[in-house]
């Protein structure tokens, strides 16, 4: 499982011009799932998401998690960041998991984050969707549950 993960000021996402998810300060998580993906990376991602230290604490220092800061998550599909380009100029997706899966790995991340307390909104999964954001810092990190050594 891959996210991107940025700290934001607010972000949304629309479908056909109309806004399904948007939060106030928090995250937006773009999140990729693969084909080896299962419970134990939905758990990795969540305790990952719920702990990462990127806010700031009052002497300025990121010391602070999200739930320490109170803010909300936007949670995104997003299947090409299992884009490979190793090989010619078009990306591969072979590596990404197929929707169906795809979608119930998704959705299993989002209630698992919920049930550690965090709002979350979400897009529209497989939807054509438009995001926006204010990076707050700017603060971008890479995730990915393969990457636990």
């Amino acid at each position: 499982m891959r996210s991107v993960v940025q700290r934001v000021k607010r972000a949304s996402v629309k479908v056909k011009g109309e806004t399904v998810g948007e939060i106030s300060a928090g995250l937006l998580v773009l999140l990729g799932v693969g084909l080896k993906d299962g419970e134990s990376d939905i758990a990795w991602m969540v305790d990952k998401l719920g702990g990462l230290r990127i806010f700031e604490d009052k002497a300025g220092k990121m010391n602070c998690s999200l739930q320490d800061s109170g803010g909300e998550i936007l949670l995104v599909s997003q299947f090409t960041l299992y884009g490979d380009c190793r090989s010619g100029k078009r990306p591969s997706f072979t590596a990404a998991s197929p929707p169906d899966r795809a979608r119930v790995l998704f959705e299993q991340t989002a209630e698992g984050l919920r049930s550690k307390g965090f709002i979350v909104k979400t897009g529209i999964f497989q939807a054509e969707m438009d995001v926006e954001l204010i990076n707050d810092g700017p603060v971008t990190i890479l995730l990915d549950s393969e990457k636990t050594f």
